[in-house]
């Protein structure tokens, strides 16, 4: 009986230490290292002031038709679906 248990404690921690505590530290280090690139990466990037200065010369004739397709919504968005897939992509670690 106790060889039965002592064999069942031994593949329960086997998988454990194989499977599950190797893929923590895999992805922990993942996790880690993207958040320090992005933390990074943030500070590189242009600010949106840039982006306010150039939309800031429009006229109002201009701004009523980019309100009425909601482009201060979606310019935002847009670069953000364009930093992540540039993120996914390029960056060999990440991607």
């Amino acid at each position: 009986m106790f060889g039965i248990v002592l064999s069942a404690l031994n593949v329960v921690l086997g998988f454990v230490f194989r499977s599950i505590l190797v893929k923590f530290v895999l992805y922990f280090g993942l996790f880690f290292v993207t958040t320090e690139f992005i933390a990074i990466l943030t500070n590189i990037l242009p600010t949106g002031a840039a982006l306010t200065s150039a939309f800031g010369g429009l006229p109002s004739e201009v701004w009523y038709f980019l309100d009425l397709c909601n482009v201060t919504a979606g310019v935002p968005i847009l670069l953000t679906a364009w930093v992540t897939r540039f993120i996914i992509r390029r960056i060999p670690l990440i991607g």
